[in-house]
């Protein structure tokens, strides 16, 4: 790390550029929705003025070493709508959390080779249109509006850069101000620009797609006529790095380090090539260096991915990071083509804020829309054990319990209001074209569901038929004192369930066996069902926070859970499993067939940083997620942990600023965890390699 790298990664870590922060009160901005209300504009025109009264009012600031600029100054985006307004919306509409866009990836490819000015220049070209409706007419204008506001914008950092003697940093701001980038500093100042402007614009979890393949041309472009070193623009890729890092304390997630912010690396494309280049590399290295939680990696890979390529993940991991998170093509893109994706789509999948799969610039999906609980439909359904004299028969009831959820999720989200945002149509596919808002639907409008406690669900359906159905050795009697009293009394019985019991994760047949078929359950509970936007809904293996919502009021289950008891995050072994060892629990988790619940969801797994005494181990680790990904495993992700320095960083939070762990598909620092989160995280270191 160069010098002028050091210095601004300090002044940005000790958060000097706080100092220049101000609120929306302050600035008189908290009160625009009032005068919108009163006035009776129109939401996609509110949207549009409010990103220009935010660009209007941040104040230009351009940190010493600085070349890729823009700072936050304001500490928070107001809504567009008053607080009345807003109870009128939930009156008659569902809201997806803040009732704002989010999750989805930009064409940030065509921004940069194309420009704000040509994308100007194709609204204006629609706005021609005689038929167009009154709609149509707003949604344009209020377009035209928004990338007038980011063109200002950059022409006031422009003139700052001036003013401070930056010359060229002020020639390459004047370029992108209307025209694509034609260096690799420019791709990557216009790409910061863009994506602040997101941000500003009330989007959120804006993620940052295929960063190494639509960097790679301006960085080949520079490199070919020698404007550029290779260490310049590695130079270069790490300021980008840490310009994620100066303002994502105030992007909006359930914890700091949940932002969306993440990248994604690697992949395949139709032809059969895996396109891993200089960048992909410059990235991987970044993160190693700069040791910071922005942005998150996604390495997209399969089973003919070279080792090499494993081996700079897995000193990421080493590092201990929590990223890079492994996305396996050899199962996600058969799965996409089965859901209807075009093979151009499929082939160009990027991951959302955690790890759901979505297209770049041609879905508005919400991949996260709702979460099914595996255990608790299990545990309802314990009351009714005596009904079914036979396994098969009782596995119906639960069969129809998960579609009859389904059902109930699939209703639950009609009638969506999402709010306007007309700058990032501009980034959409189709928008200009449909002159319609990204907000009422794009190319794409699928829904994804996530399934939580699936370990324990499948390990209680393993005990009941066990030990209830086969040997008979529980009885119901037995088993329903025992879930309904928390094990009272039959402690010997609970500690035989939690420690001798089959489990997923053993890589036992009859447990594996049976989380395949809950997952099958799922997939068919949602196939065939469309949105309201004609989307599909899709089934994953992931649970975001819903493993700490649905686990909260879950009573003790049969595989010796005690009530209130935690339950593993994602696609993950029980939280009490006994195990000496990632390979079963790799093996167990590859058996399914997650082509039909493909909305995204890791295997996650623990490592103790003991394993890493040498660089031997490097490779073994590559080599064993290699190992997973010929399996037919989905995705990894892997947290390096210490449970010491985890206990003490719970004691001396100030000591441990800079401890970063993986949480549930994102990495975030974690003294600034909710105590649940870190006490999960603490739970689940176990394996060794």
């Amino acid at each position: 790390m160069i010098e002028r790298i050091e210095v601004l990664k300090s002044f940005i870590w000790n958060r000097k550029h706080h100092g220049f922060r101000r609120t929306p009160e302050s600035l008189g901005l908290d009160s625009l929705s009032e005068q919108f209300h009163a006035g009776d504009v129109a939401p996609v025109e509110r949207s549009a003025r409010m990103l220009k009264a935010l660009l209007e009012a941040e104040e230009p600031i351009i940190l010493e070493g600085e070349t890729i600029v823009a700072t936050r100054t304001i500490t928070r985006i107001p809504s567009v709508f008053t607080e009345e307004e807003w109870a009128e919306i939930k009156k008659h509409h569902t809201l997806h959390e803040r009732g704002t866009v989010s999750n989805i990836s930009a064409d940030y490819e065509g921004i940069l080779r194309d420009g704000l000015g040509k994308r100007k220049a194709q609204v204006q070209a629609r706005m021609q249109d005689k038929d167009l409706t009154a709609e149509q007419k707003q949604f344009l204008q209020a377009a035209k509006e928004s990338i007038e506001a980011v063109q200002a914008f950059i022409a006031k950092y422009r003139d700052c850069a001036e003013r401070a003697g930056l010359k060229e940093v002020a020639a390459d701001l004047e370029a992108i101000r209307e025209n694509g980038a034609e260096t690799l500093h420019q791709a990557l100042q216009l790409l910061r620009m863009v994506h602040f402007a997101l941000w500003e614009s009330d989007c959120y979890h804006n993620t940052l797609g295929r960063f190494d393949q639509y960097i790679y041309p301006y960085y080949k472009a520079d490199i070919d006529a020698g404007r550029i070193t290779g260490e310049q623009a590695f130079d270069l890729v790490e300021e980008f790095f840490l310009a994620c890092n100066k303002d994502s304390d105030l992007y909006i997630g359930m914890q700091q380090g949940d932002n969306g912010q993440s990248i994604v690396l690697g992949g395949r494309n139709q032809k059969g090539e895996y396109l891993f280049n200089e960048v992909s590399k410059m990235c991987l290295r970044a993160s190693y260096e700069l040791n910071l939680i922005d942005p998150k990696i996604n390495l997209r890979c399969d089973g003919q991915t070279p080792l090499e390529v494993y081996k700079l993940g897995a000193q990421l991991t080493k590092r201990g990071l929590g990223f890079p998170q492994y996305d396996n093509d050899d199962v996600v893109i058969p799965g996409l083509l089965k859901l209807g994706y075009t093979p151009e789509d499929a082939y160009n999948y990027v991951v959302a804020a955690c790890w759901e799969f979505i297209i770049p610039k041609n879905g508005m999906e919400i991949p996260n829309i709702d979460a099914l609980s595996f255990a608790g439909i299990v545990s309802a359904a314990v009351e009714h054990l005596g009904e079914y004299p036979t396994y098969e028969a009782f596995y119906s009831y639960i069969d129809s319990r998960i579609k009859a959820e389904c059902d109930r999720i699939t209703k639950a989200h009609d009638n969506l209001y999402i709010v306007p945002a007309p700058f990032m149509s501009m980034l959409m596919g189709g928008t200009i074209e449909r002159a319609q808002d990204i907000s009422l639907g794009g190319n794409s409008n699928n829904y994804g569901v996530h399934g939580t406690g699936l370990s324990t669900a499948a390990d209680s359906l393993e005990v009941i038929k066990k030990y209830y159905y086969e040997d008979k050795s529980i009885s119901l009697e037995e088993m329903l004192d025992c879930v309904h009293n928390n094990f009272k009394g039959h402690e010997a019985l609970q500690d035989r369930l939690r420690n001798e019991a089959p489990k997923m994760g053993l890589d036992q047949e009859e447990p594996d066996s049976i989380g395949s078929a809950l997952l099958k359950s799922f997939a068919e509970g949602l196939r065939g069902k469309r949105n309201e936007r004609g989307g599909i809904w899709r089934a994953g293996t992931g649970t975001a926070m819903y493993y700490i919502f649905h686990a909260k009021d879950l009573p003790a289950t049969p595989d010796g859970r005690s009530a209130g008891e935690v339950i593993p995050a994602n696609f993950t072994p029980s939280m009490f499993l006994r195990q000496q060892g990632p390979v079963s629990v790799m093996r167990s988790f590859s058996k399914q067939d997650l082509q039909d619940t493909i909305n995204g969801g890791p295997l996650t797994i623990e490592l103790d940083e003991s394993i890493f005494r040498n660089e031997e181990t490097i490779e073994k680790l590559a080599m064993l997620i290699r190992n997973y990904m010929r399996l037919g495993g989905h995705q990894l992700q892997l947290n390096t942990l210490n449970r010491e320095t985890l206990l003490d960083a719970k004691a001396h939070p100030e000591l441990h600023r800079d401890l970063i762990v993986r949480v549930w598909g994102w990495s975030g620092y974690f003294v600034e965890l909710d105590e649940c989160y870190q006490d999960h995280i603490i739970e689940r270191i176990k394996y060794k390699i």
